[in-house]
C-alpha cells in the first residue's frame, strides 16, 4: 500500500500525448519508487490559466478551478491537491483563496458549479509536485532512495517565475530559492548554487505574441548554464521546460549562438537516479538529448 496519497491534477499540457506527456510519465515513474499515489480527479478540465491572459472574465476563470476542487472533495475526501504543472498550481491555488475570502464570490461559482450537480465548500490544501517532494517527503528520504547517483554531472536548477512567488516552497528565498540545488546534490549531481538566472521569467506569456523578446529572455538563462558549466538544466516547470528548451534553434540562428543545452525535469533527474530505464525517466522525450542522463540511465 502506498505511504502517500494525493488527488491529482494533471493539467492540460502533463496529460498523455500533450506537450509535456514526457513530464507525467517521468512523475509516475519517481511517485512508484517513493510509493505515493496519485488519484486522478476525474473528469478534469482545464485551470483556465489562459484565459487570465485573453480577458475572459474573474468568475469563468475563478469557476473553472473551483469545478476541479469541487470534483476533488467528491471523489477523492479529504486528499491534498496536486499539481505538477506551475500554472495549474497557482491558478487553482489562487482560486481557492480568492472564493473562500469572498463568499459572494464563492456563492456565484457555486451556482454556476450547481447546473453539474457539484459544490464547493471545504478549503484543501493545494500542492505543487515540488512542495510534496521537499515538505511532505524530505531529503533524507528522497536521497535514500539513489542507487545510481547522478556523479560528474554539473545541473543549473531553474526555478523559473511561477513556482516561486507568490507563493512557493516555505522558507525559501523569492530571489534565490536552493530547493533545486539541494535536490540534485541529493541525487549525487553537482549544483549550481551561485547560478543568477534560476528565478528569470522565460516569457512563456510573449512566447507567440512577442516571440523575439521571449527568446531574449531566454537566451539569457542558457549563456549563464554555459559561463557556470552547466551539462544540463533542470526545471519544474512545464512551460518553463518547453521554452528554453524548443526554442534553442531559433536563437541560435538569431545570434550566432551554439546552444545544445539539455533542459530536463526534476522527476526526469530522480527516475534516473533510482535505478530506472532512460524510457521510464521519459528521456525518449527531449527535443535536446540529455546524453549524460542517458549514460547513467544505460548502466
Amino acid at each position: 500500500m502506498a505511504k502517500r496519497q494525493y488527488s491529482f491534477y494533471p493539467g492540460c499540457s502533463s496529460q498523455k500525448g500533450a506537450s509535456s506527456s514526457n513530464y507525467l510519465i517521468s512523475v509516475q515513474t519517481m511517485c512508484e519508487e517513493l510509493e505515493v499515489q496519485l488519484n486522478e480527479i476525474p473528469d478534469w478540465n482545464c485551470c483556465a490559466a489562459s484565459i487570465g491572459y485573453a480577458g475572459g472574465g474573474e468568475l469563468p476563470r475563478l469557476t473553472l478551478s473551483a469545478r476541479n476542487l469541487a470534483l476533488s472533495e467528491q471523489h477523492n475526501p479529504g486528499q491534498d491537491v496536486v499539481a505538477t504543472c506551475a500554472a495549474c498550481w497557482l491558478s487553482t491555488r489562487e482560486a481557492q483563496e480568492r472564493l473562500h475570502e469572498d463568499q459572494s464570490l464563492l456563492a456565484e461559482a457555486n451556482t454556476a458549479l450547481a447546473e453539474a450537480g457539484l459544490k464547493l465548500t471545504k478549503e484543501m490544501p493545494i500542492k505543487h509536485m515540488a512542495e510534496v517532494l521537499i515538505e511532505d517527503i524530505g531529503y533524507a528520504e528522497l536521497g535514500a532512495k539513489v542507487k545510481r547517483p547522478l556523479a560528474g554531472i554539473k545541473i543549473a536548477g531553474y526555478v523559473g517565475c511561477q513556482t516561486n512567488r507568490p507563493f512557493g516552497i516555505a522558507g525559501e528565498s523569492f530571489e534565490n530559492p536552493k530547493y533545486l540545488d539541494q535536490l540534485v546534490e541529493t541525487l549525487g549531481g553537482d549544483s549550481i548554487p551561485d547560478y543568477e538566472k534560476k528565478v528569470q521569467c522565460c516569457g512563456g506569456a510573449l512566447a507567440f505574441s512577442e516571440p523575439e523578446k521571449s527568446q531574449e529572455m531566454v537566451k539569457g538563462i542558457i549563456e549563464a548554464a554555459y559561463d557556470h558549466g552547466a551539462d544540463l538544466i533542470v526545471t519544474p516547470c512545464p512551460v518553463c521546460q518547453m521554452n528554453v528548451e524548443v526554442y534553442q534553434d531559433q536563437i541560435n540562428q538569431t545570434y550566432g549562438t551554439q546552444f545544445k543545452m539539455p533542459v530536463v525535469y526534476y522527476s526526469t533527474l530522480m527516475a534516473v537516479a533510482y535505478g530506472r530505464s532512460a524510457k521510464d525517466a521519459a528521456l525518449n522525450g527531449q527535443v535536446i538529448p540529455a546524453k549524460k542522463l542517458e549514460a547513467i540511465a544505460g548502466k
